[in-house]
């Protein structure tokens, strides 16, 4: 019993609120860039819905995993990209000009 008690409150110290608390959920989406953020490594999306992810259309600041995909990103472009969501943090992967 000990044993389960620490590794629920291991859990709960860690994030976990519940059975997907540690799950990594990819989406891909398409939206316009409005922001982007070299400094902080961040990018500004004014996006449609993304189904894969259950997220409705929205505009949001996006971490992004490579700093180097903020290189080709323009304020005003539309684009298509995925984004994980990995321990809780919503974090874009890859960004292409829509064509």
């Amino acid at each position: 019993m000990k044993k389960l008690i620490l590794a629920g409150a291991v859990f709960l110290a860690l994030g976990g609120t519940g059975p997907d608390a540690f799950a990594q959920m990819t989406g891909k989406g398409e939206g316009e860039i409005r922001k982007v953020d070299r400094d902080a490594s961040k990018i500004t999306i004014k996006h449609g819905p993304i189904e894969a992810m259950d997220m409705p259309g929205m505009t949001m600041v996006f971490q992004v995993k490579d700093p180097s995909l903020l290189d080709k990103a323009k304020v005003g472009e539309t684009v298509n990209f995925t984004v994980t969501k990995d321990s809780g943090a919503m974090v874009v992967t890859s960004v292409e000009p829509k064509k």
